[in-house]
């Protein structure tokens, strides 16, 4: 909507001392424009509402505007105040309404109210500190004058992507990092270099909304413990400005933007982990700041008698496809990809996207079908977490429209068992590492499958070779908490260990997993530090631990350096044959597109003793010319001889890679037979004569 420039001169109203107009009932929050301040904001069951004008971190306001009568249409109250400067003021809410908690109607005119749309939220700037004065959230009016000059966003295909997950402040706060900004969104940026010689070309950042680390904050055993990974929004609009490397006032978000910006011009796209599943605001014995008290009954998924749906396991759920719900999600979507330029989002627990409102699953969800039709929306990434905590699972039949993408859960379980070398999971494995073509309908659904083996909530990749089970005693819960259902191999000994044989083959099991993630159709991802054996030392839940359980040890990049060689050496080998990334054509050679392949060529019966699995991508690479690329990977305990698939006489095979040594060197193999070590990967391709 255009904002007129001669807007002090409409004829104004005085309120309690101030210039006021009725306002832009379709511009959600607070927004400067000339003149002043438009405030909008809507609640369906209010009899009235308040605006509460704060001086900056004041805990009482110095002004009160109650919205008159004639400035509400509809359900939507919007009010003009001129004159304010928005440096020297911070807002609020008051809403009055019916308190009928069996109908989900609790208004509580007492309560200061956080403006769902709020661009800023006030009072937790500093990481670990709720300012004293801080008893409720206040919002602040956020200058967008940020100057992203002419770069355009990267726009990376999806079969191109390698995604790094990673944990703002975990990443950078250990002093090993070495960035001048811990913590912060700048030091990430610092480490932009660090990103490109590695070769990732996507981020994925968990949770950066304004979030309550204070939340269920706690001391176990003398270490003070927070909501680390930031799973609790508080506010969909607002980043989270304890992220921030200095105070931004009413600039808040310019440093995210460099980081954005500065990724984009190095080639890197930024995707957002964000919670549509629940907010902070919990059950019944929850906080109360925001949802609850402008439509409790239209925000939360509720029971007959009013209480809490929680299929979210967090208290709370959404209610997403309620249409005031829902066009809350499709706004702030879009004013993430329009003010801040992400590429894409990665959706916590989607399933509950898309329930209705009695928490049934939906065979099309409007939220959903909307998100993929989105115009704004049109070539961002839509990753589903494709299950929730209510039981609903939906990986391969999440609906997609062709448009959504899907963390593979079936990809890490397969792989997990067959590379600690489980029988019966050959025939899984190779299927996974086709794309699974047996899950997105025989490969009508590409790019769907976000294939990964780690990622934050688990084992990290060194612990999932070190460990039989989790060790969660720090987190204060009695090892009640976190999955039992590991899937991991401690090589012998739990734990910590000093015996070489152990050591070099847990650094072998890393590379095999890490080789066949990079050889598998789909999108890879993986947790920040599995390029240098970072460990969460048995913690496989680490979302309470802000200290060096969750920390990135950069030291142990140093002590690890032909470990991130190899992860260098794979995603390079990756980006080097597009055959791995997508299906090019019918075949090449003769050979189909992909064929699956035991000790001897064609031998595609998958027994329940045999831990071999071969398998041959063929292809036109259009500007590159025919590939072919043959992964070899024996989960057994003993080395075994192996023939490949004969070649056209132009041709020969060449072995690029074998995770038996941490150093890769090109080997021809000219009569194509080979012998492969226990535990280990090959990886060859065909090369001229």
């Amino acid at each position: 909507m255009a904002l007129p420039r001669t807007i002090h001169l409409i004829p104004m109203d005085h309120l309690n001392g101030f210039d006021v107009r009725p306002g832009f009932y379709e511009i959600n929050g607070a927004t400067a424009i000339p003149g002043g301040v438009n405030f909008t904001v809507h609640s369906h069951g209010a009899s009235s509402v308040e605006l509460l004008l704060f001086h900056r971190e004041a805990d009482e306001p110095y002004a009160v505007l109650p919205f008159p009568e004639r400035y509400r249409i509809g359900n939507v109250y919007s009010m003009i105040v001129f004159k304010l400067n928005i440096e020297e003021f911070e807002y609020a809410f008051r809403v009055d309404g019916p308190y009928e908690p069996e109908k989900g109607l609790i208004f509580d005119k007492s309560r200061y109210l956080l403006d769902p749309y709020a661009r800023a939220v006030t009072g937790q700037s500093k990481w670990g500190e709720k300012a004293a004065m801080a008893q409720h959230y206040k919002a602040r009016v956020v200058k967008d004058d940020f100057d992203w000059g002419n770069m355009p966003r990267p726009l990376i295909p999806m079969e191109d992507l390698v995604i790094y997950e990673l944990h703002v402040r975990g990443f950078t706060i250990h002093g090993s990092s070495a960035v001048a900004a811990p913590g912060t969104f700048e030091g990430l940026r610092e480490k932009i270099p660090y990103l490109k010689e590695l070769g990732v070309n996507a981020v994925e950042l968990m949770p950066i909304f304004e979030f309550d680390e204070m939340q269920d904050a706690r001391q176990v055993n003398g270490e003070q413990l927070y909501n680390y990974w930031g799973y609790n929004t508080v506010s969909f609009f607002a980043p989270n400005t304890s992220y921030a490397s200095g105070l931004e006032y009413n600039r808040e978000g310019n440093e995210l933007k460099r980081l954005i910006q500065d990724c984009n011009e190095n080639g890197i796209e930024v995707y957002l982990d964000v919670v549509f599943n629940h907010t902070a605001e919990g059950n019944e014995d929850g906080p109360f700041f925001s949802f609850k008290g402008f439509d409790n009954n239209i925000y939360y998924l509720l029971t007959p008698d009013g209480r809490y749906y929680n299929f979210s396991g967090c208290g709370n759920t959404l209610n997403c496809n309620h249409p005031i719900v829902h066009q809350m999600i499709i706004d702030c979507l879009r004013y993430w990809v329009t003010t801040y330029h992400i590429s894409g989002f990665r959706f916590d627990l989607a399933s509950i996207l898309g329930r209705n409102e009695d928490g049934s699953p939906m065979n099309k969800p409007p939220l959903l079908q909307a998100m993929a039709f989105d115009p704004i929306l049109g070539d961002v990434k839509l990753i589903a977490e494709a299950w929730d905590a209510g039981g609903l699972y939906q990986v391969g039949t999440f609906p997609a429209w062709n448009r959504w993408a899907e963390w593979n859960g079936r990809y890490r379980d397969d792989m997990r068992r067959y590379l600690k070398g489980d029988a019966g999971c050959a025939q899984a494995a190779a299927l996974r590492m086709i794309g699974s073509r047996d899950i997105y309908q025989a490969g009508e659904r590409k790019n769907a499958s976000v294939n990964f083996i780690t990622c934050h909530d688990g084992f990290t990749l060194w612990d999932l070779y070190s460990y039989n089970v989790k060790h969660n005693d720090k987190n204060g819960w009695g090892g009640t908490d976190g999955a039992n259902d590991n899937n991991s191999w401690n090589c012998g000994i739990e734990g910590e260990t000093d015996d070489p044989a152990i050591l070099a083959l847990r650094r072998r099991m890393v590379r095999n997993a890490f080789a066949l993630l990079m050889c598998s159709r789909g999108i890879p991802m993986f947790l920040a530090g599995d390029e240098f054996c970072n460990t969460q030392f048995g913690n496989n839940n680490a979302y309470c631990q802000d200290n060096l359980t969750s920390w990135l040890d950069w030291r142990m990049l140093e002590e690890n350096r032909d470990m991130f060689r190899f992860f260098q050496f794979m995603i390079a080998l990756r980006k080097r044959f597009k055959i791995l990334r997508a299906n090019l054509s019918d075949g090449y050679y003769g050979f189909p597109d992909v064929s699956f392949h035991g000790v001897a060529p064609w031998h595609t019966q998958f027994e329940d003793h045999e831990r071999y699995v071969g398998v041959l991508f063929a292809g036109q690479a259009p500007g590159e010319g025919p590939q072919i690329v043959y992964a070899a990977s024996n989960a057994y305990w003993k080395p075994l001889d192996v023939e490949l698939p004969e070649l056209p006489s132009d041709l020969c095979w060449e072995q690029l890679a074998d995770t038996w040594t941490a150093e890769q060197a090109a080997v021809d193999v000219p009569d194509g037979r080979f012998s492969i070590g226990p535990r280990s990967v090959k990886v060859f391709t065909a090369r001229p004569r």
